[in-house]
């Protein structure tokens, strides 16, 4: 299916960020690769781009976008960028003959509410617009610069800015007939040149519906104060549902303020997941030259890179470089570094104390530890079928280890740390057993 793309505006309320407000940079990716990114993890290939204000610009930013990612993207110039956005939309006619999905550059916006878009039917001749019933509830959204809508039955009676009886937002995300075309021209006719002036007139047709965001979000970035929340909402989505209670917390609300930093600096998440497991690794090392100030210096670096394995996840899916890879040399690195941090810290106990029993236990640590990555992923494929997409659920693992490892010599505690962790980790293997025989 073909996307259309407005993003012929000047936005003059960002200009202090860029000088065109498409390639405005929002967590390490411009407004408008943003769009089109999420478009095209919802499975649309097809990209028509209506560029305007400093077009060319624009144009030569998505032609080399358009090559690093392999993206089809058709350039539409609309000299008259300053007239309404509907304008924008005319620049299709004779192009799109299709049912086609049409969206705003300036947009941010969920994939689910793109997906359940594109699931979507109409008949012909009708529009289908994404709105949002939360019109108490959405801090995300500038109430006096919305487009507003009155639903009923899912029938668009009247939407503009400036309507006093409405129920929802518009959210600039449609479903389109090539009908909306003509109803643009003739809502030009009578002297409205937007979007909505076409809308509404397919509307007292009644041949616009709506189809409710639900747990998506949308976001229209007009200004700092919208792009400030843009940021905000995106660094929110970032928790899994199969993080773990330290995870939850304490390292992600702290990995999420060090990662905004780092896409400041565009640094490739692989940079950052090399010097997590180096800085492991080093924690290991204060473990294995004894003494008290050496082990709390080791903790310390371990947990700080804990905190920091969960910021090149974070930066791939900001920036839509996560690859099957990247995920796969993370889990790699941390399985190193858990066995090295474990063995270190048992070669430390042993060499003041001389017990087998210690080799013992951190042996029973380390197979626990590394059972628990085992098993991680048929668990969490398992508990994400039962509970459905985006459900929270216990999970015990390695932010939990190292936390442990953490506190525990913090206090001089390094056997009871391998024996909480022994103990910990092969209880949480045989409860998952359990779980998926259950469920099996």
């Amino acid at each position: 299916m073909k996307c259309l793309i407005i993003a012929a505006g000047r936005g003059s309320r960002l200009s202090s960020k860029v000088d065109s407000k498409p390639l405005t940079r929002l967590l390490g990716v411009s407004l408008i690769e943003r769009v089109i990114l999420t478009a095209q993890k919802s499975g649309l290939t097809d990209f028509y781009v209506v560029t305007g204000y400093n077009g060319l610009k624009v144009r030569q930013y998505l032609d080399r976008f358009s090559q690093a990612r392999n993206t089809s993207i058709t350039h539409l110039v609309n000299d008259e960028w300053q007239k309404g956005n509907g304008v924008s939309v005319l620049k299709a006619k004779g192009l799109i003959r299709e049912n086609f999905i049409l969206l705003m550059a300036d947009h941010v916006i969920s994939e689910s509410a793109l997906v359940n878009l594109t699931n979507e039917r109409i008949e012909d001749g009708n529009v289908l617009m994404v709105v949002d019933y939360g019109i108490r509830t959405n801090g995300l959204v500038d109430d006096n610069d919305a487009t507003k809508v009155l639903v009923e039955d899912r029938k668009i009676l009247d939407i503009g800015k400036n309507i006093n009886n409405y129920n929802a937002y518009d959210t600039g995300i449609f479903l389109c007939s090539p009908a909306l075309l003509p109803a643009i021209e003739e809502s030009l006719c009578d002297g409205d040149e937007s979007l909505s002036g076409g809308i509404r007139v397919l509307a007292q047709k009644g041949k616009a519906e709506t189809l409710d965001i639900k747990g998506g979000y949308w976001i229209d970035v007009d200004d700092k104060k919208t792009f400030s929340n843009a940021e905000k909402k995106l660094l929110s989505t970032l928790s899994k549902t199969s993080d773990g209670p330290i995870s939850t917390y304490i390292n992600r609300p702290i990995s999420r303020r060090i990662t905004r930093h780092l896409l400041s600096i565009d640094i490739s998440p692989m940079y950052v997941t090399l010097f997590s497991f180096i800085l492991s690794l080093v924690g290991g090392v204060f473990f294995l030259l004894g003494g008290y100030v050496n082990l709390v210096i080791g903790g310390l670096l371990s947990q700080i890179a804990s905190i920091i394995d969960g910021c090149d996840g974070e930066m791939a899916r900001l920036k839509f470089q996560v690859t099957e890879f990247s995920g796969w040399l993370d889990a790699v690195l941390d399985r190193y570094s858990d066995a090295f941090i474990l063995f270190a810290l048992g070669y430390h106990v042993y060499s003041a104390d001389g017990s087998v029993s210690v080799l013992f236990v951190c042996f029973l640590a380390i197979v626990g530890s590394f059972m628990n990555s085992y098993t991680a992923d048929k668990y969490d494929g398992i508990m994400m079928r039962k509970l459905g997409p985006g459900k929270r659920y216990f999970r015990m693992g390695r932010d939990v280890r190292i936390f442990i490892v953490f506190l525990g010599v913090l206090g001089n505690q390094p056997f009871l740390v391998l024996a909480i962790i022994a103990l910990l980790m092969n209880l949480e293997n045989f409860r998952r057993v359990v779980v998926l025989y259950r469920n099996g």
